[in-house]
């Protein structure tokens, strides 16, 4: 059956169909929503959530098969951000913070090290942990700022379907996008030790040598795009480049998905961010 047809079908009552079409962007809004809520379980309660709302209120939608996407985007932002808007915003040394209390604490390295190794997703790629690392520091601006990066630079959406789906005027997202940049942008030049050789943050070397210790770091840093040009470009066109890459990694899939979700969930328990 044609897309447009399990629309009709779908508007009709058919679950079935609806659960076809909603299916088409499970991936990329699972993906979204980690970025967003950080915990595997909550993006399931969510994305249940958003598809139970969506069904319901289908008969309001009077968009084409192309303008569903947003719509459901819509739905599940205006969720999420609900939930999270009277919740604590992220430090920019939660990452310390975290990374401190594994090293200095026999305990927590023990449940660390058993957690992850016995796991099926505990491979580390540097390129999947610059996203782990983008998805903390997106925490660290506002609410909004971090949605509008994220639809606009991660999953491509135009200022005028973010606006849509944030309830904002198209300025105010353009505010957000610009201000939202020029902070992350600026804590990535101070932070990021692969862009920066006075960068305060080594967790990708460090990460690289513990788990893949057979490897040459600096070899495996190379082959980012980002760390080969890192000085001879801006650092805004930098911060264009880890967004690219970001765009191709979907942390509810990674190798290294149980290594980065459990570093995820002690950060914000040692950070008093739950």
């Amino acid at each position: 059956m044609h897309k447009k047809e399990k629309l009709k079908e779908a508007r009709k009552g058919s679950i079935h169909a609806f659960n076809d079409l909603f299916a088409l962007h499970e991936k990329s809004l699972k993906s979204y929503l980690y970025r967003l809520l950080t915990n595997r379980q909550d993006v399931e309660d969510f994305y249940h959530n958003t598809f139970v709302k969506a069904f319901d209120k289908l008969e309001s939608f009077n968009g084409t098969v192309s303008q569903l996407k947003s719509w459901i985007f819509t739905i599940a932002t205006r969720l999420a951000y609900n939930y999270l808007n009277t919740r604590k915003r992220w430090d920019l040394n939660a990452q310390d913070v975290c990374r401190d209390s594994l090293v200095n604490n026999p305990e927590n390295q023990k449940i660390f090290m058993g957690n992850v190794i016995q796991s099926r997703f505990n491979s580390y790629e540097i390129r999947e942990h610059i996203d782990f690392c983008f998805t903390c520091i997106s925490k660290t601006v506002s609410l909004e700022q971090q949605i509008a990066l994220l639809l606009r630079e991660v999953y491509q959406f135009k200022v005028k379907e973010i606006a849509q789906i944030m309830g904002r005027s198209e300025g105010k997202v353009k505010h957000y996008l610009l201000n939202g940049k020029e902070v992350m942008t600026d804590v990535f030049e101070n932070r990021c030790a692969l862009i920066n050789k006075k960068g305060t943050c080594h967790q990708c070397s460090e990460l690289q040598g513990i788990f893949n210790p057979k490897t040459e770091p600096q070899r495996e840093l190379i082959k980012i795009q980002m760390v080969k040009d890192a000085e001879k470009l801006t650092k805004k066109e930098l911060f264009l480049l880890r967004q690219k890459l970001i765009a191709k990694v979907n942390p509810m899939e990674s190798a290294g998905m149980d290594l980065h979700d459990h570093l995820m969930q002690h950060m914000k328990k040692v950070s008093d961010l739950d």
